[in-house]
């Protein structure tokens, strides 16, 4: 008989903890050791109804999700996919999944968390270290030290695989949905992520100064590129649509030019396949991200297997699979974390990367005008993530950590 395996996590919703909960709990059913059910959870304001929204793909998760909200008994195995303050021991085994975090440090109630549980499961070294290095001084009510606080459970790494069934060159003719027939550039750059809370230059994708950054640097030239923006707040209504574009139109007005390159803005839901159409489109030619610190960083990966050129960040946990002599990384260095981006998780007294703008603007520039000097290192890069960092990989990290452990 099977052992019971629970896992409480947001497999139904359209969020990167979503789409990391729909991967590892089919890693986690395909070893066919364990009796596994879900228990679905929300995720902050994210859409919901994901797997009957795409049921030909995930269909088969519907028989493995409880029927009510609660355990009948004790499970076995109790796992939770979400951020560590909210890790509680269930069953008799218990792991906590995590991406972790994209700064330099995390809460006490974070630790605290992953000391609850047997095993804590994050997505990179980088996250890994975070943790690991985190120490705390434990005082009274009457500012005493009475201990420290550090990690003491066990934490190992189990990275987020790309799909390459699905995250593929494709021909041109195969791009049936994504239509950019409305764009009159042939040479678009491409960033994918959300455009998260925090005044200009201190979003945590770090957008808004991409934004400044691209109309700067090709302002009034003759020949210029044009950027599509696949991003959101954090769901997919006409509100969010135009808050994001009322940010665009103001960073615009900041640029003392009338001759600025064209940004696009793509807002709502889109499923692998026209994510993958999206990658492929014949104008799509690279992506950059400015980001500030990933706790892992999938669009990066599912791009890199397109073999186009990628320009991103050199601090943080997409380093781990993106190879600087393969893509473009660019330098800068560590400040603290702006007073507007300060939230639940990312905290005031930790800092992340701040990119050299001077770079930012060259490499742009020289991508744009020196394009083929920068596809071979994108072929390289592709074949190191689909050997790498594929999701069978993750498979069988996934088997090993829990033959290792459990």
């Amino acid at each position: 008989m099977k052992p019971s395996f629970v896992i409480s996590c947001p497999i139904d919703t359209y969020s990167g903890y979503g789409a990391r909960s729909r991967d590892l709990v089919k890693a986690i059913i395909e070893t066919n050791k364990y009796d596994v059910k879900i228990l679905p959870q929300r995720w902050g304001a994210t859409p919901w109804n994901f797997i009957e929204d795409h049921k030909d793909e995930w269909g088969f998760l519907q028989p493995h999700i409880l029927a009510e909200p609660k355990l009948t008994q004790q499970p076995e195995i109790w796992a939770q996919i979400t951020i560590p303050n909210e890790f509680q021991p269930v069953g008799k085994y218990n792991i906590g999944i995590t991406a972790g975090i994209e700064t330099t440090s995390v809460k006490g109630e974070w630790i605290e968390g992953c000391n609850r549980m047997n095993l804590v499961i994050t997505s990179s070294e980088f996250a890994k270290k975070t943790f690991e290095t985190m120490d705390y001084e434990i005082k009274n009510q009457q500012g005493q030290t009475q201990g420290r606080l550090k990690l003491t459970t066990p934490i190992e790494v189990l990275f987020e695989g790309a799909n390459t069934d699905l995250y593929k060159v494709i021909e041109q003719n195969q791009i049936k949905t994504i239509n950019l027939d409305s764009i009159k550039e042939s040479f678009a750059y491409l960033f994918v992520g959300h455009w998260t809370q925090g005044d200009f230059g201190e979003d945590r994708k770090n957008v808004s100064l991409l934004v400044k950054a691209f109309y700067e640097v090709f302002k009034n030239k003759k020949n210029k590129p044009t950027l599509i923006l696949k991003t959101s707040g954090a769901g997919s209504s006409y509100m969010d649509r135009n808050v994001i574009l009322d940010k665009i139109n103001k960073i615009k007005k900041s640029v003392n030019s009338k001759d600025l390159p064209n940004i696009y803005l793509l807002h709502g839901d889109f499923n692998d396949s026209e994510i993958n159409e999206l990658y492929n489109h014949s104008k799509v030619k690279a992506m950059v991200s400015l980001t500030k610190g990933e706790g892992f960083g999938r669009p990066l990966l599912e791009f890199s297997l397109i073999k186009k050129p990628i320009i991103a960040t050199e601090w943080s946990a997409h380093t781990e699979f993106l190879d600087p002599n393969f893509t473009v990384a660019l330098k800068g260095e560590l400040k603290p974390v702006g007073p507007s981006a300060v939230n639940d998780w990312v905290i005031a007294e930790s800092q992340w990367f701040n990119v050299d703008y001077g770079q930012v603007g060259h490499y742009l520039k020289d991508v744009f005008e020196n394009y083929k000097k920068y596809t071979d290192g994108a072929k390289r890069q592709a074949y190191k993530s689909k050997n790498e960092f594929s999701w069978d990989k993750m498979k069988d990290k996934t088997n090993e950590l829990f033959t290792k452990y459990i």
